[in-house]
């Protein structure tokens, strides 16, 4: 397949997944406002807490995903389909073991931390020991059908991965409003209808994938060499889930312990609106990372180049055009969302946001690293400088800090990992840092300036009204637009860029 094909399959596939996107964001924003408002900003705190414990247990799934989906899209771009079906088996057999391994470690040593050592009230842990117990078994069922997921993203059917995810967020909604209505232990009751839900989309994608993938037959099996080399990709995986774990469900802990529920209620809420921006440039990278692993595949390295050149850049604008007026709006966002916003809320949103805009230049560095198969010294350099996060946050506090100084310490960690995968890259695959460096970093910190500084400005100038935030979001619209047009993006860009327009308007007047 060419490579103005692969660019117009990812067009596709990124347009799919942004109609899924903004479905999703939209019932998941009204969603988590219903359970704040049912559930109480205690009990809403307990239910991210909780939930972040069983999370920290799937580090094993985490793992073993990332080498799934590489060893699938893979033998996929080689077109091996012999063994395209033996990995799928392996990776039902070894996911089937996680699963055990997690539901040990949860009911043991998860239990020891949630009863002994998490700042919850007393009469609120019954409840929470509900959440948790509900909250391993939905942990289990989605390590279950991580094969069948992996496996449609392999093959690109976006429009399935798309229609199955807004099924799921419809369901979401459905349960919130049960929970509005009822009049008894809604923590509870949420927690066992979420379990419910699980259940439900994990048999979806299991029906599909049997009935349209022939490699999907499962056929038991244990090959020795391959499950060596998938687990030897998984084990330096695992160091960075680790990492990743520590970097934001180890600091939510760390956060409960030092301020308690009301804390972690806040910074679940920054998140949720960090997963709603961000959601925009994730479903981009799934779109792109196949292409990507495919084209590692079959030896085309300069197609492989461009598209993590453009898929870094672009990555960061599409990102920086949707944060920029809700960091300079974060309060009136936050009122007009939310009936109740707990305290340190808006410092949490615009601090992560901060965070998340450098850590989109990663993606498809990470995806790269993931390509290649060599990630032992990647994953060694970057997950030990995220490891850091967890103990420097915990001095901070314990120093009598304020909780936001955990936001700058992984915006830090962030910013160095960030030029540290460079030159990882640069060792193990040759990756030419100093074109990234030109073509992207130089240009997105331009963009990022000149970008700013109009809407900055005028947002300092009026007091929080929805006019003065229809203006700022128009104006920030522009602004970045403009800054892209101007300093962030090539003159070749611009040409395509420009054919692009042309042929959309011609076939919309014909």
């Amino acid at each position: 397949m060419s490579n103005t094909e692969n660019n117009k399959r990812i067009a596709k596939n990124t347009a799919l997944l942004y109609l899924r996107l903004l479905f999703s964001m939209a019932i998941s924003l009204y969603t988590s406002r219903v359970i704040l408002s049912a559930l109480g900003v205690e009990d809403f705190g307990i239910y991210n807490v909780v939930g972040g414990i069983v999370v920290m247990f799937g580090f094993l799934n985490n793992a073993m995903s990332a080498s799934t989906q590489r060893f699938l899209t893979y033998e996929i771009g080689k077109g091996d389909y012999i063994q395209l079906n033996r990995i799928f088996s392996m990776s039902i057999t070894i996911h089937a073991l996680i699963a055990v391994i997690v539901l040990i470690l949860s009911e043991t040593g998860g239990l020891w931390l949630l009863n002994t050592q998490l700042n919850i009230p007393a009469a609120r842990m019954e409840a929470a020991n509900w959440v948790y117990q509900s909250s391993i078994f939905s942990f289990v069922i989605t390590i279950l059908y991580v094969p069948y997921n992996a496996i449609i993203i392999a093959h690109e059917r976006m429009n399935v991965f798309a229609y199955i995810s807004i099924l799921e967020v419809v369901l979401k909604l459905f349960i919130t409003i049960l929970v509005l209505w009822l009049g008894f232990e809604k923590l509870k009751f949420y927690a066992v209808l979420v379990l419910i839900v699980t259940l439900i989309i994990g048999s979806i994608y299991t029906l599909y994938c049997n009935l349209k993938f022939d490699e999907c037959r499962f056929h038991f099996s244990w090959d020795k060499k391959l499950f060596q080399n998938m687990s030897s990709f998984a084990s330096w995986n695992l160091f960075g889930v680790f990492a990743g774990i520590t970097y934001n469900q180890g600091v939510n802990l760390l956060l409960n312990v030092f301020f308690g529920p009301v804390v972690n209620a806040a910074r679940g809420i920054a998140y949720q609106v960090m997963g709603a921006i961000n959601g925009f440039v994730t479903n981009f990278q799934v779109a792109v990372n196949p292409p990507l692993t495919k084209s590692y595949a079959i030896g085309d390295h300069q197609y492989m180049n461009s598209l993590i050149f453009r898929a870094s850049k672009y990555s960061y604008y599409l990102l920086f055009v949707l944060s920029l007026p809700v960091m300079l709006e974060t309060d009136f966002i936050l009122k007009l969302w939310l009936k109740i916003v707990p305290e340190y809320t808006v410092i949490f949103t615009q601090l992560v946001l901060i965070d998340v805009l450098i850590s989109s230049l990663s993606g498809s560095l990470q995806s790269m690293a993931q390509a290649s198969g060599n990630v032992k010294r990647y994953q060694l350099v970057v997950s030990g400088i995220l490891l850091l996060n967890l103990p420097l946050s915990f001095i901070l506090l314990k120093l009598g800090f304020a909780p936001q100084s955990t936001f700058i310490v992984s915006i830090i960690a962030s910013l160095v990992a960030l030029f540290a995968r460079l030159i990882v890259l640069k060792i193990i695959v040759a990756f030419p840092v100093k074109n990234f460096i030109k073509t992207v970093l130089i240009r997105v910190v331009a963009v990022s300036i000149v970008g700013s500084i109009i809407p900055y400005y005028i947002s300092t100038r009026f007091t929080n009204s929805a006019l003065h935030f229809f203006l700022i979001v128009f104006i920030s619209v522009i602004s970045v637009i403009c800054s892209v047009w101007l300093l962030g993006i090539t003159q070749s860009e611009k040409i395509f860029l420009k054919v692009l327009f042309h042929k959309f308007t011609s076939s919309k007047i014909k």
